[in-house]
C-alpha cells in the first residue's frame, strides 16, 4: 500500500458532524450546555459547570434537527466550559439567508451574555451549516477569552 493511498483527503467530508463515533464522557467543565435551567438554579450565584449555563438555540428556516442542536450544545460546552463562571447564558441563532436559492446562505450568530461585562456577539456565514457553526464557535471562544482576560487585567 502506498503512502498516498493511506492519506485522508483534505477538507470536511463528514456530513454526520462526527455523530457516528463513540463519545468519551465529558468532564464537568466541558459538559454540553443545558437546553433549559430551572429558575431557582439561575438565581444561585457562582454556577461553575457548563451544564448549568442555558444555551438557547433558535432556527429560522435552516432546518436543523435535534442532533444538530445537541452538537451545538456539546461544542459550546467544549469551547466555553472553561469560562462558565463568567457566562450567564448563550443564545445561538441559525438561519437560511437566501432560502432555496442557494449560495453562501447559512448564517450562525452566537451571543454570549457575560456577567458584569458587555455581551459578545459573533456572526458567521457559509454555504454549509456545519462550517458556519464551527467557525462561529471558534470565533466566539476567542472573543470570550479576550473579554475575560481584559476584566482580569483591570481587576488585578
Amino acid at each position: 500500500m502506498s503512502i498516498s493511498s493511506m492519506r485522508r483527503p483534505a477538507g470536511r467530508i463528514n456530513p454526520a458532524l462526527g455523530r457516528d463515533r463513540a463519545r468519551q464522557p465529558d468532564s464537568a467543565r466541558r459538559a454540553p450546555m443545558a437546553a433549559r435551567v430551572p429558575r431557582p438554579a439561575k438565581r444561585r450565584a457562582g454556577t461553575t459547570e457548563s451544564s448549568k449555563v442555558p444555551a438557547h438555540i433558535r432556527d429560522t428556516g435552516a432546518g436543523i434537527d435535534e442532533q444538530d442542536r445537541s452538537y451545538v450544545r456539546r461544542k459550546l460546552g467544549m469551547k466555553l466550559g472553561k469560562f462558565a463562571r463568567a457566562i450567564e447564558r448563550v443564545s445561538v441563532r441559525i438561519r437560511d439567508v437566501n432560502g432555496p436559492r442557494g449560495g453562501v446562505d447559512k448564517a450562525c450568530a452566537i451571543k454570549v451574555v457575560l456577567s458584569g461585562m458587555p455581551s459578545v456577539l459573533v456572526q458567521q456565514q457559509h454555504a454549509s451549516l456545519q462550517a458556519a457553526m464551527d467557525s462561529a464557535l471558534r470565533r466566539v471562544e476567542s472573543a470570550v477569552r479576550r473579554s475575560v482576560q481584559r476584566r482580569r487585567a483591570r481587576a488585578g
